[in-house]
């Protein structure tokens, strides 16, 4: 995510490194090159020409401290503007509503009904909300049958006429059904439709019209760029919605839409789409995407996935197992499994300060556990319990199990083994510190 962009305002900064002050020519410069790296990412060239226009203006107004670089000061200036320009901060999501009710809008092909069940699932699961989708695509073949298989997957029901071919009473049944049944949450996902297509623009005003949603979302391909950006103009000229949901902002996007979408249309980015895994979904915070473009990660969107895979009753008993020593393979798989949930392994990694600029020419598909899977799978349940049990012999029945070799056997048990010990050493370490904050009266008892 935006490693081009990011490669090339690490090098614009370099412009001003060993300069002892910012000056009205290294800081003239340095914004020429980072204003060609923004309309190189597809940048708005306005938003782009204001955007270093206001970085110049507030550079030459700083003092620069003994302690701090001309580098470091401008730094600091362009992740402020940057997320200035993408927002400020996280955009409110309205859904208290009885039922609060979110319609879905975009072009064909933007990802609506898949984003409509990672919305679903996200609303369901940190939110707590009981939602119902909606299936008022009723011209794009197959378009119900997939919503289901989506409701079916997060277990959520799907609302549907497949004989109506009336999008508006379909939407406002759904209300009515939602009502009657107790779901407060309802997500309409729509038809796609183009701009120019008078009748069908027509259509999605008279369905806002009906049903008066808390959230008008507009989806959209971040991979469009610049295009993007101007089809959301032109629906919000003729929809006036809430918030924008930026897709596939995981792939090889420039990350134009993303800095140019909040000037140009005025409305904020509320969610960005991560991944194809319906668990994908994440809460745009302009902060922590001016982070990861300056390359300094997001570990606090990589805790706040963690914790959404988090399972307190499971841990108590992991920790109980490490206590005694008896963290086997079976856990060990289990943690992986866990750490697939969160995401693109990539994309994790990228979000620890440091390690994006350090992989970017790494390839890590969603296959990187594969072998360790299959070697662990190839294990009898009892050796799985019991690793100190594989001598030389079990090794190579595993490693024909896993059509691996024993290399591969051989520093996976090893790297188990130094994890092992690891968290062992911070359970006593742990223990320790407890120890060492127990009143004195109480120290007899250690």
């Amino acid at each position: 995510m935006f490693e081009n962009l990011s490669e090339r305002l690490e090098r614009s900064f370099k412009i001003l490194k060993g300069e002892g002050r910012i000056t009205e020519i290294n800081v003239a410069e340095t914004m020429k090159d980072i204003r060609r790296a923004l309309i190189d990412a597809d940048v708005n060239y306005k938003v782009a020409k204001t955007f270093t226009d206001e970085v110049k203006q507030k550079a030459l107004g700083q003092n620069v401290l003994t302690a701090v670089k001309p580098g470091q000061l401008l730094v600091k200036i362009v992740h402020d503007e940057l997320a200035a320009l993408m927002g400020g901060q996280a955009a409110e999501f309205r859904v208290d509503g009885r039922p609060a009710v979110v319609l879905m809008s975009g072009l064909q092909g933007s990802g609506k009904t898949t984003m409509s069940g990672k919305l679903a699932l996200k609303m369901k699961t940190q939110q707590h909300k009981k939602p119902l989708l909606v299936a008022c695509d009723v011209y794009r073949p197959a378009a119900i049958e997939q919503l289901k298989t989506l409701g079916a997957q997060i277990e959520v029901p799907v609302y549907s006429e497949p004989e109506s071919q009336n999008p508006v009473e379909i939407a406002q049944n759904a209300i009515r059904e939602a009502r009657a049944k107790g779901y407060d949450l309802v997500i309409v996902d729509t038809a796609g439709r183009l701009a120019v297509d008078e009748e069908m623009m027509q259509e999605i005003a008279a369905i806002k019209d009906a049903i008066q949603p808390q959230e008008t979302l507009f989806v959209v391909d971040s991979m469009t760029g610049q295009d993007a950006v101007n089809t959301a103009k032109e629906f919000n000229d003729r929809l006036d919605f809430d918030g924008v949901v930026l897709t596939k902002l995981d792939g090889d996007t420039r990350g134009g839409a993303a800095l140019s979408i909040r000037t140009v249309v005025t409305k904020p980015i509320k969610f960005i789409g991560t991944g194809e895994k319906l668990e994908a979904l994440d809460v745009f915070h302009p902060e922590r995407m001016a982070d990861r473009i300056l390359g300094m990660g997001d570990v606090v969107s990589l805790v706040e996935r963690a914790q959404q895979q988090f399972d307190e009753e499971e841990a108590r008993k992991l920790t109980k197992k490490i206590a005694k020593n008896q963290f086997g393979f079976d856990d060990f798989l289990a943690q992986i499994q866990q750490i697939k949930k969160m995401g693109n392994i990539k994309d994790l990694a990228s979000m620890i300060p440091g390690v994006g600029k350090a992989i970017k020419d790494v390839e890590i598909g969603d296959d990187a556990f594969k072998s360790v899977e299959a070697i662990i799978q190839s294990m009898t349940p009892y050796e799985r319990q019991h690793p100190d049990v594989l001598n030389q012999s079990r090794k190579m029945c595993i490693a024909k199990g896993s059509g691996t070799d024993m290399q591969e056997v051989n520093r996976l048990i090893k790297q188990f083994d130094q994890m092992r010990k690891m968290m062992r050493m911070m359970q006593g370490n742990k223990m320790a510190a407890l120890m060492g904050k127990m009143p004195k009266g109480m120290m007899g008892l250690r």
